[in-house]
């Protein structure tokens, strides 16, 4: 699912006050991560994750192992935090712009 760039600013809006959700510690992205991950986009719809340490390299490849894991698309990265989206087709609970 591709958004659109006034899907994303709305998206970045909602996303502002958040606290993330998800912390990766020391092991980075594992499987157990993208199991909690999963589940918290499944309820959530929009989760900020704040990544581990490390160069801008290692963090762009959690990025796109936590998205491409769960079918998420990445709305956001500033530094350490990214927000992550995947609309609930059962229940979605964000309206998005057209």
């Amino acid at each position: 699912m591709a958004l659109s760039p006034s899907q994303r600013r709305y998206l970045r809006s909602l996303a502002h006050d958040l606290h993330p959700v998800i912390l990766l510690g020391a092991k980075g992205a594992t499987e157990a991560v993208l199991k909690e991950l999963d589940l918290a986009l499944s309820h959530h719809e929009l989760v900020k994750v704040k990544l581990s340490g490390g160069d801008k390299e290692e963090r762009q490849e959690q990025i796109d192992f936590l998205a491409e894991g769960t079918q998420s698309e990445s709305v956001q990265q500033i530094g350490h935090i990214v927000v992550l989206f995947r609309r609930n087709e059962d229940e979605p609970k964000l309206a998005l712009p057209r």
